[in-house]
């Protein structure tokens, strides 16, 4: 791969440390790098690959440079604003807000799933959701070969999708404090209440989930639902995934699908207690797979458990892996 002048947009937020980190690790070829964030952080110093740099305050002048790739990790308000505007002057946005997921224009991508509609991005490509990334990574396999007819998800969902707002709150609240961001308290609790309420009584998450999923897999009338919950934990996302087939399946067949899917990794020994869980999951960016087993309440069912650090897989090591996607020799 060449090398290409990349941007961050939102670099001195959790997600945007994270972004330099994946980048580092996977050795992604940058060229000149260009951090931004609001005004509030610009002229803060930041490294990447062991050189210094000094913060920019984002503007619509911003990207009247030659930039190839610029990861935005801020706001879905700030997408809207600046993403265009990038994408018109030749840089290729990857966007990790929800403003453009929906967009019928706007590919939503996880590589291992749906490369193909890389083609015809037009210069913004959307990074879905933490929990639908590992989710359709599962789900991708067996509906290839069964076709899906139905899913159920419920989500368990670690405080760090919450940014550090909510990683502060479970700290805080694990020492006795009250919560300052979670409208209950996070420590030794469970909250089945992400994003805001919409008038169905669903919440935003759990739509982002059922279109999320019916746009990478290309069915558009997908039966899904979801409840998506806020679990005690720092770091890791897991699912609990309900699908029905319209195909019958063997599970021994079944199992081996998920075990040779690109990206997966399959822990699933009943007897060893082997199964995903968070700390399992925690600094990897493959999606853990496990406690599979048929749905004895329909004709061509199967229940699976999923497991990926939201952090890295579920955020800015899937952006990354477009990228690198995107511009392979």
């Amino acid at each position: 791969m060449k090398k290409l002048d990349v941007a961050i947009i939102g670099v001195t937020g959790m997600v945007g440390g994270t972004f330099i980190k994946i980048l580092e690790e996977r050795k992604f070829p940058a060229g000149n790098f260009y951090p931004f964030a609001s005004s509030r952080s610009a002229g803060k110093k930041i490294k990447f690959n062991g050189n210094e740099y000094t913060v920019e305050e984002l503007t619509k002048n911003s990207f009247d440079r030659k930039i190839d790739v610029a990861f935005f990790c801020a706001s879905g308000d700030n997408s809207l604003e600046y993403a265009p505007i990038a994408a018109s002057k030749g840089c290729v946005v990857i966007d990790n807000s929800s403003a453009f997921r929906n967009d019928p224009a706007v590919p939503l991508v996880v590589p291992e799933v749906n490369p193909e509609d890389l083609k015809r991005h037009k210069g913004i490509i959307a990074n879905p959701n933490c929990s639908t990334i590992p989710s359709v990574v599962a789900l991708k396999p067996l509906h290839d070969k069964y076709v899906l007819k139905r899913v159920v998800y419920s989500t368990y969902q670690s405080v760090s999708g919450a940014k550090t707002s909510g990683y502060n709150d479970l700290a805080d609240g694990l020492k006795g404090a009250p919560p300052k961001y979670f409208p209950h308290p996070i420590a030794h609790n469970v909250l089945p209440h992400i994003d805001s309420f919409t008038e169905n009584g669903y919440t935003k998450e759990e739509i982002k989930m059922v279109n999320e999923t019916r746009k990478m897999l290309h069915i558009p009338h997908l039966p899904v639902t979801a409840t998506t919950a806020r679990v005690p934990v720092f770091v890791g996302h897991c699912v609990s995934i309900n699908a029905e087939f319209y195909n019958k399946f063997e599970l021994d067949e079944l199992i081996g699908l998920v075990k040779n899917f690109p990206g997966a990794v399959l822990l699933n020994d009943h007897a060893k207690n082997e199964y995903p869980t968070p700390l399992a999951c925690e600094g990897r960016d493959e999606v853990f797979v496990g406690r599979i087993r048929r749905d004895l309440s329909v004709f061509s069912g199967v229940n699976l458990w999923v497991a990926a650090d939201n952090d890295r897989k579920g955020t800015a090591t899937n952006a990354v892996q477009i990228a690198e996607e995107l511009y392979k020799d």
